[in-house]
């Protein structure tokens, strides 16, 4: 589903991400892993599209997308949850979701698509005429990625989706993950929760300091405590 090759990234004269390479094979749950600063939301930003300064390859279901802004890669079926969420301060939770249609060729399928959605995510169902930005949260960062999967894209990137969210709401969010894949959605995650999003991976990498230092089933790597304190302890 994604090939990443000798991929860079600089931001001013940082060179932030330095030749990394790895994939994500169609229908798996795939994280990255590493402390603050090690280049994953840099990474996830240039896979989308959204950073533009840098070089290598990005092919993305089987077409070469490096250099091809982020709406192209939106249409080839690719979405991005950013950790910020971007909830639309104004809109209701149903025209938050809306917004997830707008560039889609599946526009004219609004209503049956919110609909869909809202039963895969049952707290915004109750709250489809509530203010997006008054809810919890747990719950907008539900409304992000709900967002993201109106235009039911193939794969999409989220970027520290439990951060600053209840615990009890997190363990919702890892099981939604888990029911996203069994429908098929690859996922592409960056979470520091390391031991739930391993939990529920297939596979692992790990970024330090813009280089990817570490690779394996992601259940080895959550039996071994070591490699987590030496490259994952915030």
């Amino acid at each position: 589903m994604l090939k990443v090759t000798k991929l860079n990234a600089f931001y001013d004269r940082s060179h932030v991400v330095q030749n990394i390479s790895f994939d994500v094979h169609k229908g798996e749950i795939v994280t990255l892993m590493g402390r603050n600063g090690a280049g994953k939301t840099t990474t996830l930003r240039m896979l989308m599209g959204l950073m533009s300064k840098g070089s290598g390859s990005i092919v993305f279901d089987g077409h070469e997308c490096f250099g091809q802004p982020a709406h192209t890669r939106f249409h080839l079926g690719l979405a991005y949850v950013p950790e910020d969420r971007r909830i639309v301060q104004g809109l209701t939770v149903r025209e938050n979701l809306q917004l997830g249609l707008i560039a889609s060729p599946n526009n004219n399928q609004m209503a049956q698509m919110i609909d869909e959605t809202a039963e895969t995510f049952p707290r915004l169902k109750e709250r489809l005429d509530q203010e997006g930005t008054s809810m919890s949260g747990g719950e907008q960062q539900m409304l992000a990625i709900a967002r993201a999967m109106m235009a039911r894209p193939k794969m999409i990137l989220l970027d520290e989706p439990s951060e600053g969210i209840m615990p009890i709401l997190v363990d919702e969010m890892f099981e939604l993950f888990t029911h996203l894949k069994e429908q098929g959605t690859t996922i592409l995650l960056v979470e520091q929760n390391v031991e739930r999003a391993l939990s529920i991976s297939d596979r692992a990498y790990i970024l330090d300091q813009g280089e990817i230092v570490h690779s394996g089933v992601a259940s080895e790597l959550l039996a071994d405590q070591e490699i987590q304190e030496k490259y994952c302890a915030v």
